[in-house]
């Protein structure tokens, strides 16, 4: 009987115009998820004046989100295991959609936050499934790239709020960039009509008919007919619980580890995300100004996560990352210092690059990572946990604010995440990293007949 391995075709794939839809689907999702998160960062200065807000209570509004962020993060990470990443996608693309627009029609910072926390939850949930998607259908000698330039979507999100947030907030209010969020919602139908499912979902349904179709468009070459039967990796066949499955087969340091960078990774992240454009507008920068440079920061984002994503699939992933993360401290130190306001956004691109940039590759370092049965389940965790960091970020970044202390140590502060994060990074064993084994999924693709063959790669 011949036998067509899934991970093996993936893996050896030409790029074609199915890997162009599933880049484009995914790339589409985190912008929309990147300017979700991001509106509250661009209104901040804006949303304190109206509702007269303290800096302290204001870096509690912006962590609402983050808050709901950890644990979609964590429940829509694990629930696309069980119902498919189509269906988590979409219910966290309704989360973000609906319930950003709700709070853009919020007057006090109770209901903003309760509204920022429920979008928060598919913000958080969108992540670890996007990434997982395009993980498991990039093909191999190009799986880095393909994946960070998906999540550099997530700047260009940033990007988006920033720009709309300078064109419409003076004449419009704050509340304009929230309620177009809601546009987004009317992508559902397609989602689920146009998205392929993903592969690990669909050899554990043992739905050979849409497992056959989607494997004849990755490879057309691929001849998928009577006597063929199509063998998967074998870590999808294994039973147990897929968190505890973090900490099998000598994963458990290297995940830990993995929680560590994202914390520090995400702390960095949302530090800036949700401040940066007050404290330059603390140092003398109208608010025109100080957005431009949230825009010069997502735009090195954008340089990082692509150019890292291609230096991940040349050199080892590992060590680009932790390179990635010290850089990030150095330039966030030279934020510290008196320079012209030209050098300071070439700066601050960098800072964008070597923080966002680096944290779009520790996702898809992640995704590579663990096995396809748990792939969402770790990347989700890790997203969740490190979570924690970017709901600690905006609040003790406020309250040194409030505390008035002098701005520079604000990016002393967020420097020394980035130096933590680096150590955390070379602790992880790259040597327990998701093995080749497969077998049988169990079916012919055209008579559903049990093959009970077995095949394993080392």
């Amino acid at each position: 009987m011949q036998q067509i391995d899934v991970n093996k075709l993936v893996d050896g794939a030409r790029l074609n115009r199915f890997h162009a839809k599933v880049l484009a689907w995914c790339l589409l999702v985190i912008i929309i998820d990147g300017y979700d998160i991001s509106v509250a960062g661009a209104a901040l200065p804006a949303i304190m004046k109206e509702m007269g807000v303290t800096a302290s209570t204001a870096g509690f509004m912006a962590s609402s989100a983050l808050f709901g962020m950890m644990f979609g993060a964590i429940v829509l990470g694990a629930l696309s295991d069980r119902i498919g990443r189509r269906w988590t996608i979409s219910i966290s693309v309704f989360l973000f959609s609906v319930f950003t627009t709700a709070a853009g029609l919020t007057h006090d910072p109770v209901s903003f936050s309760a509204m920022r926390f429920i979008a928060g939850l598919g913000i958080g949930g969108a992540m670890p499934n996007i990434v997982a998607q395009m993980t498991e259908y990039s093909p191999r000698r190009i799986r880095s790239f393909m994946t960070t330039l998906m999540f550099s979507g997530y700047a260009v999100g940033g990007i988006l709020a920033a720009v709309i947030g300078k064109q419409f907030i003076a004449d419009f209010g704050w509340q304009i960039i929230f309620l177009a969020a809601g546009v987004p919602v009317l992508l559902i139908p397609f989602i689920l009509g146009s998205m392929p499912e993903s592969l690990s979902y669909l050899v554990a349904q043992g739905d050979e008919r849409r497992l056959s179709m989607i494997v004849s468009q990755i490879d057309p070459r691929a001849r998928i007919g009577m006597g063929v039967s199509l063998l998967a990796p074998a870590d999808q066949r294994t039973g147990g619980a897929p968190v505890a499955r973090l900490f099998e087969n000598g994963r458990g340091a290297s995940t830990v580890m993995f929680w560590i960078a994202f914390f520090t990774g995400l702390f960095m992240v949302y530090a800036l995300s949700s401040w940066l454009t007050k404290l330059m507008a603390m140092s003398g920068y109208s608010l025109g100004s100080a957005l431009s440079f949230v825009i010069a920061l997502n735009l090195g984002a954008v340089v990082g996560a692509v150019g890292g994503g291609w230096l991940a699939d040349r050199l080892h992933i590992k060590w680009v990352l932790v390179g990635m993360y010290a850089l990030g401290a150095v330039f966030l130190y030279m934020m510290t210092f008196k320079t012209s306001t030209e050098v300071l956004y070439v700066v601050v691109g960098a800072v964008g690059a070597c923080t966002t940039g680096a944290q779009i590759v520790a996702y898809a370092y992640s995704g590579q990572f663990y096995p396809t049965s748990i792939r969402s389940t770790g990347i989700g965790m890790a997203s969740g946990i490190g979570r924690l960091g970017a709901i600690v970020a905006p609040m003790l970044i406020g309250l040194i604010v409030s505390l008035k202390l002098p701005l520079e140590h604000n990016f002393l502060v967020i420097g020394a995440a980035g130096l933590i994060g680096a150590l955390a990074l070379a602790f992880i064993d790259h040597g327990k990293s998701a093995s080749g084994q497969y077998v049988d999924v169990g079916f012919s693709p055209t008579t559903g007949e049990a093959s009970g063959l077995v095949d394993v790669r080392t």
